[in-house]
């Protein structure tokens, strides 16, 4: 048989210990029981505690809002899927409801018929209970309680933000138990979706400003070709400690560097943005060698979050008649050259400094080199030579690097081809991904016709 939902009970508002005070006209007690000795007995077989429809806990609770002072409206006996009874509190209004309104609710079924805040505002909206309801318990399952013959106002709730939509006079245990269910499954659900489309988002704008701080080669006028590829090691990301860039200042020199800031983190990578476009800035101001190279470690000095943190550094300056170049290092690894008719091999690496960050007044000397007519230079990270060569602890190191690189020249490849080779094969090498960070750029000089 129907029970009449329960009015009055003298017991917290918020079972199980809640620290929210009760009002006197607060009401819950399993929807089978229905006199006050059995809700006594239940009001202390402790509360879940849980957030808003997160979980079973000791059972489900439904809080009821409406206004019925006839009576009309009775609660048949609940159950939720482990078969324990949802207990249920009811409110009168929305003031009421707001109070009872703990963590420890599921379920709110909400009357459309309860009279809205304010009369004027119910001839414009007769869902503005409802709405105001959606405002109040945002985590919160809401099931709407409507006349048989206003199904149209029931489909509209749920357009609203309600979970369903239910009839008055159709109440039944089991329509009504599983309702509460759905409803609290489905809010679950929802909030988990929104949850992944936020976190979908924001991947979405950490990609886009990863992305743009990535350099754009300024190399509008020379003849020089310009390839690039990038590997972070930190997993879904797009920039890691690893920087390069390469400009053309107007005097026709092009400029090229690359470093590698110590760590795989977003602090790393943040750093070496820093660092890049302080680099930028710098050479177009007419810095060079040491200058340049001493300004930068000040830079880094400023801008790190650890003293022990350091950069290594290589870079090249390129004549604007492209067969000599001014070469510093600053504890990177040498580029590699490959001149017409001649083996790839390194580049002089005898006279390099120490890494940016390490001495307070180191010297970076700036080394000439000669290229020759027709080259292509090559500027790497560590993580490309750093890779593992087969199971066991042997890395690739430069010389495995040269000779790798001097077979894939053999074969033909050059540009963009070369350098998806070699970092693929580097990967392959390794048995699997790297997890170092990998830059490796390419400039080539062919002189005559493009």
């Amino acid at each position: 048989m129907p029970v009449p939902i329960p009015r009055q009970r003298a017991i917290p508002a918020a079972e199980g210990g809640q620290a929210h005070a009760a009002p006197p006209h607060d009401t819950t007690a399993p929807a089978h029981a229905p006199t006050a000795n059995n809700n006594s007995n239940n009001s202390n077989s402790g509360g879940n505690g849980h957030s808003a429809g997160t979980g079973t806990g000791t059972g489900l609770s439904l809080l009821v809002i409406e206004d019925d002072p006839a009576g009309s409206l009775s609660v048949p006996e609940l159950l939720d899927s482990a078969g324990k009874p949802i207990r249920i509190r009811t409110a009168r209004n929305l003031t009421e409801a707001e109070r009872l309104l703990t963590d420890d609710v599921h379920c709110i079924l909400l009357d459309l018929a309860l009279p809205a805040p304010g009369a004027a505002e119910a001839d414009e909206d007769e869902l503005v209970a409802l709405k105001h309801v959606l405002r109040l318990a945002p985590r919160h399952a809401v099931l709407a309680l409507t006349a048989n013959d206003d199904s149209e106002r029931g489909a509209e709730a749920v357009r609203v933000g309600a979970q369903d939509y239910l009839f008055r006079e159709e109440l039944d245990g089991r329509l009504l138990s599983r309702a509460i269910r759905y409803a609290v499954e489905r809010k679950r659900a929802d909030a988990a979706q929104r949850q992944l489309t936020e976190s979908r988002l924001r991947a979405q704008e950490n990609a886009r400003l990863e992305r743009g701080l990535l350099p754009t080669p300024l190399l509008e006028g020379s003849p020089l070709r310009f390839a690039a590829r990038y590997r972070p090691g930190r997993s879904r990301a797009l920039l890691g400690g690893d920087f390069y860039d390469t400009v053309r200042t107007p005097d026709g020199s092009v400029h090229v560097m690359i470093g590698d800031v110590c760590g795989h983190g977003p602090d790393e990578a943040a750093l070496g943005v820093e660092l890049r476009i302080a680099w930028r800035a710098l050479t177009f101001a007419g810095l060079c060698g040491d200058e340049l190279l001493s300004t930068l470690q000040k830079v880094l000095e400023h801008e790190r979050s650890d003293d022990e943190i350091f950069a290594t550094l290589c870079t090249v300056d390129i004549a604007p008649d492209g067969r000599r170049a001014g070469l510093c290092l600053a504890g990177h690894p040498s580029p590699l050259i490959a001149r017409e008719g001649r083996p790839a091999e390194l580049l002089p690496y005898e006279d390099g400094g120490p890494a940016l960050g390490l001495l307070p007044r180191a010297r970076w000397p700036r080394r000439q080199v000669e290229l020759g007519g027709k080259w292509s230079l090559m500027l790497y990270t560590d993580g490309l030579i750093e890779g593992r060569i087969g199971e066991g602890n042997q890395r690739l190191g430069q010389d495995g690097m040269v000779e790798m690189i001097r077979r894939q020249i053999a074969a033909g490849l050059q540009g963009d081809g070369l350098l998806e080779a070699a970092v693929n094969e580097v990967r392959d090498l390794n048995g699997g991904d790297l997890t170092d960070d990998v830059a490796v750029l390419l400039l080539d000089r062919a002189p005559g016709p493009r």
